[in-house]
């Protein structure tokens, strides 16, 4: 189905009746106001709205957005081998990131296509989840030492099913555990945009937070939809929430760019840092990344 900017206008008087959904001109909010800058972005394997494959647009965006860590979906070739779509060492040359390492997935940048990158950091552990559900589907957990502290990502890629989207969930907050005291981000594409009972999310909401009100980021060239989110575990963790839109971000890919200014230092106030991982954690997690420091 082909988006039409004459339809989404005529939807204009529906989005008024719901307060969570904000037009798109009132989304941007003032840089700053926090520790450091995160995004999440499904790149839509390099394809944009006007139909052309453009791995260095996606890349011109993902420097325009400056964030220090940022989550991509659908980094790789969804067929065959699988193969890594973007030029990792440009992104280290120009925008100064590095990938977080994970397992081999063949030529593939991404696991499951999801990738996270870091500007500075040491990597404490990583983790590369299967995900349940109908479709093959995926998640990291990446727990950072960061120059302002500790912060763990669960970067993920949700199901089209309702069902399989509520499954995910429950699977991700099992492998995380009890643990609050880490500030803690939950990123990616959630494919949800119902809010309460109705939401294959609901089960987050006793431990992620997001800033309200909701970000409409799909589809890019009219976005109604907030498909993308950065929730966090912590009271005042994410300080500021936007979608990246500009003219770029809005041709790149049927999403929009989401990004977060989170307050790390006073989030970690009071808790411990990731612990690293025993011998026999290691042995036992096939998933398990060893740590490592990396800058470009």
């Amino acid at each position: 189905m082909m988006w039409k900017p004459a339809l989404a206008e005529s939807l204009h008087p529906l989005l008024r009746r719901f307060p969570h959904v904000v037009p798109m001109h009132t989304t941007d909010l003032a840089a700053g106001g926090g520790d450091a800058l995160v995004a999440s972005y499904n790149i839509h394997k390099c394809v944009g709205q006007d139909g052309l494959f453009s791995p260095p647009r996606i890349m011109s965006v993902i420097g325009e957005i400056g964030a220090d860590i940022i989550a991509l979906q659908e980094v790789d070739q969804r067929f065959g081998e699988r193969v890594g779509l973007l030029d990792l060492a440009v992104l280290r040359d120009r925008c100064g990131l590095v990938p977080i390492p994970l397992r081999p997935t063949r030529k593939g940048h991404g696991w499951h296509g999801n990738l996270v990158l870091c500007r500075e950091g040491v990597v404490k552990a990583a983790r590369q989840m299967a995900l349940p559900g109908v479709e093959p589907r995926g998640a990291l957990i990446v727990d950072l030492e960061l120059p302002v502290g500790p912060l763990r990502i669960i970067a993920a890629h949700l199901g089209l099913l309702r069902r399989s989207r509520a499954l995910q969930v429950e699977a991700i907050l099992s492998a995380v555990g009890a643990d609050q005291h880490v500030p803690t981000l939950f990123l990616g594409d959630l494919n949800e945009w119902r809010l309460g009972a109705r939401s294959s999310l609901r089960a987050l909401e006793d431990s992620f937070h997001a800033p309200a009100p909701m970000l409409p980021s799909f589809p890019a060239g009219f976005p109604i939809l907030a498909l993308d989110r950065i929730m966090g575990n912590l009271p005042g963790l994410v300080a500021r929430a936007a979608v990246h839109n500009t003219a770029l971000a809005r041709t790149a890919s049927d999403h929009l760019p989401v990004k977060a200014w989170v307050h790390v230092v006073g989030a970690s106030q009071g808790g411990e840092p990731p612990r690293p991982a025993t011998s026999a954690q290691k042995t036992a997690d096939p998933d398990f990344v060893p740590a490592g420091a990396f800058r470009p």
